[in-house]
């Protein structure tokens, strides 16, 4: 069952033109929607970035092709948990997004013993 908004996260106490300016982003990165976004889940695969497909070497390319990367100015939802496949495993805050040049693989995107596959290979 998806979470409900909060009424103090929705409600608002200025008008819509002074909203606009205080506020543009206002509720980004929240995780208050449905599961992923739709342009978090519209994203390449390892298979398709090829600096990824030649790291992840020991992986067949029907498998890397169920692993996303998550373009460049994505923002990350607060609380789940990604990994960026040159700096390792992490939480993500509010205000984050995929920098460019930056490989980020979203944890609930890959089958778990995928996952813990990507891990081994990041730590060796």
């Amino acid at each position: 069952m998806p979470k409900k908004a909060n009424p103090r996260q929705t409600a608002s106490k200025h008008s819509e033109e002074w909203r606009r300016d205080l506020g543009p982003d206002r509720m980004a990165g929240q995780n208050i929607g449905g599961v992923a976004e739709e342009h978090e889940r519209m994203t390449r695969s390892a298979y398709d970035v090829k600096p990824v497909h030649r790291a992840l070497e020991g992986f067949a390319d029907d498998e890397l092709k169920q692993i996303p990367i998550l373009e460049s100015g994505t923002r990350l939802r607060q609380g789940a948990t990604y990994l960026d496949l040159g700096g390792g495993e992490f939480t993500a805050t509010g205000e984050m997004q995929v920098r460019p040049g930056q490989n980020v693989v979203p944890k609930d995107g890959v089958h778990y013993e995928t996952w813990n596959r990507l891990i081994c290979e990041e730590k060796s």
